[in-house]
């Protein structure tokens, strides 16, 4: 008689695409937390027991505790391309795979990022909101003025895929470019010039527009903090389109009421959904939801990546994207 091997159990702590999701039960028996928001963390802890594999977002804290309590897990597939929501070092002590989702997002993550740029600079939301509210007197010479971006630079902190793809698309818009790596080299920028490489200090202080695309460590932790924000120059705006506490909210408040800086505009928070209430009131900022790689393509394709790299490593085959 003919054994059936049993199908690898794998945790999936938020849906994902219903064809991909297909694909992954028709190899494993998924266990899918299919609750609104994040999984609460004793329920997390309940339901990895027992599984080979969890597929896991950047809202899910995957520790040592949570590690412990799933012993079997060979692999941690993290459906983001940040990853510090994982314990890598504890993972790899326990030799579990960990996986994250890079190069899927880059384009759609520096779109975004453009649409805050130009959102900002042409108080394109700040508009919207007037209109809504009734308050539009009629066409002015003088009324909303914006910052046009041709003749200005654009400093990217963190050239990366992201920060890359943000500086390729700076000269369609008239602008040179300045960089800051922390760690690694620059990434390729497509066609454009090359980026001038600067100290940080020197970035802050001669950049109109300062975009951040470093991945969260304790070196960036309030990267930008009172005295980067004062070393800004007045007119100069600022776009976090990485991760939330890179940039000290309380700090980024008291600049733009002080006019120390001339507007942001956030697309992460230092404690999400949490915003810090003292950016509600100013209009100055734009605050957007974490869309970085929100569209249909991008999500989807995130979620394929890591069921890609849990059916591999479940075969016994290579990570295809392991972090580093």
């Amino acid at each position: 008689m003919q054994t059936v091997t049993p199908k690898p159990a794998v945790l999936l702590t938020r849906r994902i695409p219903s064809d991909v999701l297909a694909r992954l039960e028709s190899a494993c028996n998924v266990d899918l937390y299919d609750g609104a928001a994040a999984i609460p963390r004793e329920e997390l802890l309940a339901r990895v027991a027992g599984k080979q594999a969890m597929l896991c977002l950047l809202t899910d804290t995957v520790d040592r505790q949570i590690l412990a309590a799933g012993p079997d897990l060979r692999i941690v597939a993290n459906i983001a391309v940040g990853y510090d929501n994982v314990d890598v070092a504890a993972a790899r002590e326990r030799g579990v795979v960990v996986t994250n989702t890079p190069d899927v997002l880059t384009e759609a993550t520096a779109e975004l990022a453009w649409a805050l740029i130009l959102a900002v600079t042409r108080r394109v939301a700040e508009g919207d909101r007037l209109v809504r509210r009734g308050g539009w007197r009629g066409w002015a010479l003088d009324f909303m003025l914006g910052t046009e971006l041709r003749g200005k630079q654009l400093g990217v902190i963190g050239l990366g895929r992201i920060g890359a793809a943000v500086a390729s698309r700076a000269p369609a818009f008239g602008m040179s470019v300045a960089c800051h790596s922390l760690d690694a080299p620059p990434a390729r920028t497509g066609g454009a010039p090359a980026p001038v490489a600067m100290s940080l200090d020197q970035l802050l202080a001669s950049s109109d527009v300062v975009s951040l695309h470093v991945p969260l460590t304790s070196a960036t932790r309030h990267l930008i903090d009172r005295r980067a924000l004062a070393r800004m120059k007045r007119s100069a705006y600022l776009v976090n389109t990485a991760r939330g506490p890179i940039v000290d909210e309380e700090a980024l408040a008291w600049a733009l009421r002080e006019g120390l800086i001339a507007g942001a505009a956030l697309d992460v928070y230092e404690r999400e959904p949490a915003v810090h209430p003292d950016l509600f009131p100013l209009e100055n900022v734009v605050l957007v939801p974490h869309l970085g790689s929100a569209t249909t393509e991008t999500r989807t394709a995130m979620a394929d990546l890591a069921v890609r790299n849990v059916l591999s490593v479940l075969a016994g085959g290579a990570p295809l994207t392991p972090v580093p």
